[in-house]
């Protein structure tokens, strides 16, 4: 079982609320291990690879958060709704692992390095039913809501395999596909903190709209890493997207704005660059110093500014507070 104690993923300064978060967030990592375990022990062993693997458990973090806003904070449907999102989070992993053939996943091997892709993929189907299971007992509401998050995820999971179609802006298909494959989620994840901790429904708007846009920007800011990264700071590899061709904002930006000075850069995107370390290496010094960049950041900071302003529907205290500081890391982060 992951180790709880560690730093959460969140910013909370406030000792009462990081007690009560943690001890919360203890007994979602419990309940969870009973969700994933299967009247077949080989089963079970491939649905708690992942989990016992470890994660930042950001979602079902954000969950309890977001339910601190409303008058049933300890309620056990708040911690049915933080594994329901954790489950799903964890499932859509093994789908996406075999899609890109990922060897490892939270410094293990992947499911589908250890076992194969049949066993990975069914095994996601495994966790979105155990989640769908969980839902069921929220109530038709949370049904709705998960039915909708869970079309919306696998549409941007297929979205990411396809081209622009003839004619769309290739930064906004970026942007679409994100919104779906993490923003949607993450704005779940607030939505179902806040309706089932008894708050308000204007805070339940403002978080979910707060969430779909911090979680979105998160995902960019990842985009920015990969290239600007100090991988002995950010302990990521520079470059990680670009060797196996997946588009990102910078890159995105830089092709859409691209110069004549431009034409080393291009030629290199356009090539293998898995194929060369000292290309990669010359890709990554002319990105850094490219305009994209710089754009990339920016937009990052306007959408974390953005989400701040929902939360001025939100009392001010230390809840408040954890969420503005984390768009505030969003916008900043380094690693």
């Amino acid at each position: 079982m992951p180790d709880v104690s560690s730093s959460l993923a969140l910013p909370v300064t406030d000792p009462e609320l990081e007690a009560r978060l943690r001890a919360r967030l203890a007994l979602v990592e419990k309940a969870l291990s009973g969700h994933v375990q299967s009247r077949a022990a080989f089963i079970t062993e491939a649905a708690s690879h992942l989990l016992d693997a470890g994660g930042k458990r950001f979602r079902p973090l954000l969950v309890l958060l977001a339910a601190e806003t409303g008058d049933r904070a300890d309620s056990d449907d708040v911690l049915t709704a933080a594994c329901v999102v954790e489950l799903t989070h964890l499932a859509s992993l093994y789908h996406d692992d075999v899609m890109d053939e990922a060897l490892v996943r939270r410094g293990e091997d992947s499911a589908n390095a250890r076992w194969d892709n049949h066993v990975a993929i069914l095994t996601g189907d495994f966790l979105f039913a155990r989640s769908s299971e969980l839902t069921a007992e929220l109530g038709p509401q949370a049904v709705a809501i998960q039915a909708q998050t869970f079309a919306r995820l696998v549409e941007g999971q297929i979205m990411e395999t396809r081209a622009p179609a003839p004619g769309e802006d290739p930064v906004e298909h970026h942007l679409d596909v994100i919104a779906g494959k993490t923003g949607i989620l993450i704005a779940t994840s607030a939505r179902y903190g806040a309706l089932f901790g008894g708050a308000s429904t204007e805070v339940e708007q403002a978080l979910t709209a707060y969430g779909d846009i911090v979680g979105a920007a998160f995902q960019i800011s990842d985009d920015i890493l990969d290239i600007a990264s100090d991988g002995a700071v950010s302990g990521k590899t520079p470059g990680t997207d670009l060797k196996e061709g997946v588009p990102t904002l910078p890159v995105l930006l830089a092709r859409r704005h691209a110069r004549p000075e431009d034409a080393r850069l291009i030629e290199l995107l356009d090539s293998d660059l898995a194929a060369s370390d000292d290309d990669l290496d010359e890709a990554l010094r002319l990105l850094r110093a490219h305009p994209a960049m710089d754009e990339a950041r920016a937009y990052v900071l306007a959408e974390a500014a953005k989400a701040k302003a929902h939360l001025v529907a939100l009392p001010e205290g230390p809840v408040r507070d954890a969420l503005e500081a984390f768009a505030d890391v969003v916008a900043t982060r380094t690693a």
